[in-house]
């Protein structure tokens, strides 16, 4: 009797070690997985500080773009200014040559006038000259029926006297005199009217060269204005198309920044949940300790009993485990339910329009529209870099995400209200707004991004949504 109850104790007491060592095994396999989380999570961090180093570069080359685009929107300027300094200049040429036609107008009108004149002057010169050449050829034709001088001599020898024949002399002298002057006039007058008849021609030709010559002037000046015309508003559409570009880059700057400020606030967070998570690590390790010495100093006290604390130790022992961590939505009554994936759809609604070439443009997400009062909720958990008032966008809000070691970001357009602010940790499903009209949309409807990387103005990281979410 004694030596079965001796053997039962023996045995009892093996029993009782390879428990506590059993126990203690369990207990430090615990600690083991406890301690191995911290280096995953350590992991996390390292690969959130390379993203942030990562953005920091984007966002330092997206700010050298920035620059290099300031730079040609002022080379365009000055260039702009130069061409419409130019055309100022050619309008003032411009304006100065229609003064010297008009100019040119007025005399031709006046020679005009002075040619009319003349026509007159030359009618009185005419009927003059034709009244002379009807005397001229009454005196040729008496001189040659009378031999040239017969007739003066007839009229000499035909006085009465002496005072009579000087009286006949003095007669015919006067006679022969008129006949030179009315021939010396008719030549005269002839000269006088070829000489303004080409005076006058030659002038209005002048004129009329000099007037092509201005309009020849005008003609290139208008020329020359159309060209700088087309050159200054080339200038500017180039100028508007980078001042575009400039604004589309520094709201990438501002994405990039904001998803700066999320990854640091994830690090923040992360390490705050490693400090936690190390406390509860040390505690664990701490009650794990105390519970194994007093299990040896119960185990040895008790000796005598130990097949009764052997089963009552396996009733008496109680489990501790940490609530599992549950996320609540609120108001996602009418969104769909949270899928299992890494990412869950965004609102409820049929798929109005998927991604690709739109209106000869790049549609770099889907459109989800819906009736009513929808809510959209975020697809991922993470971390809201940007949540405002976008002109294209419409209220608009950007979740930077961390799966895996990959950055992720999502963008939710054209809500009618946010009810999310920068910096704001969300869970997968947790309501970041109510789907709307804002911005420039056409019908109540939620524009969905999904980007593997970061947000940027090219949109270049955009993958298609449907690819990733639950139809």
């Amino acid at each position: 009797m004694q030596g079965n109850r001796c053997d039962g104790i023996e045995r009892g007491n093996e029993t009782l070690k390879k428990n506590i060592i059993a126990m203690n095994a369990s207990i430090m396999i615990g600690l083991g997985s406890f301690l191995a989380v911290p280096s995953v999570h350590a992991e996390s961090i390292s690969d959130l500080e390379k993203q942030k180093d990562s953005i920091q570069e984007k966002r330092s080359g997206v700010e050298s773009n920035i620059s290099d685009t300031e730079k040609k929107i002022d080379v365009l300027q000055d260039k702009q200014m130069t061409a419409e300094d130019q055309i100022e200049a050619i309008e003032a040429k411009i304006a100065e040559s229609g003064k010297k036609i008009e100019a040119k107008n007025a005399e031709i009108t006046q020679t005009k006038n002075e040619i009319e004149a003349l026509k007159k002057e030359i009618e009185v010169l005419k009927e003059r000259i034709a009244k002379r050449n009807e005397v001229l050829k009454e005196r040729a034709l008496s001189f040659q029926e009378t031999g040239g001088d017969v007739n003066y001599l007839e009229v000499l020898f035909g006085s009465s006297s002496f005072g009579d024949l000087v009286d006949r002399v003095g007669a015919v002298a006067t006679i022969a005199e008129a006949d030179r002057d009315i021939l010396k006039q008719h030549e005269l007058d002839k000269k006088d009217l070829e000489e303004k008849q080409n005076a006058v021609e030659q002038k209005l030709a002048s004129l009329e060269v000099a007037k092509a010559e201005l309009l020849e002037i005008e003609k290139q000046q208008k020329q020359q204005k159309q060209e700088k015309d087309a050159l200054v508003k080339k200038l500017k559409d180039q100028t508007k198309k980078h001042e575009d570009e400039k604004m589309g880059l520094e709201e990438e700057k501002a994405n990039l920044a904001a998803q700066e400020k999320a990854i640091k606030s994830a690090i923040s967070l992360e390490n705050q949940r490693l400090a936690e998570l190390e406390a509860a690590r040390k505690k664990a390790a701490a009650e794990a300790k105390k519970r194994a010495e007093q299990e040896a100093a119960q185990a040895a006290a008790k000796a005598a009993s130990q097949a009764k604390q052997q089963s009552s130790s396996g009733s008496s022992a109680k489990s501790s485990a940490a609530p599992a961590a549950s996320h609540s939505s609120a108001n996602v009554s009418s969104a769909p339910a949270v899928s299992s994936g890494t990412f869950t759809r965004p609102s409820a609604g049929y798929v109005s329009s998927t991604m690709g070439e739109r209106w000869n443009k790049k549609h770099a997400g889907i459109d989800i529209a819906a009736s009513g009062t929808v809510p959209v909720v975020a697809a991922a958990d993470g971390i809201v870099s940007r949540s405002y008032f976008s002109s294209s966008y419409g209220n608009v809000v950007f979740v930077t995400h961390s799966i895996s070691g990959q950055q992720w970001t999502t963008v939710y357009a054209h809500l009618s209200s946010r009810q999310v602010s920068e910096g704001a940790v969300v869970a997968k499903g947790q309501q970041v707004g109510i789907m709307g009209n804002t911005g420039h949309s056409f019908g109540q409807h939620l524009h969905f991004e999904l980007h593997k990387g970061a947000w940027n103005y090219s949109k270049s990281n955009a993958v298609n949504p449907l690819n990733y979410i639950p139809n």
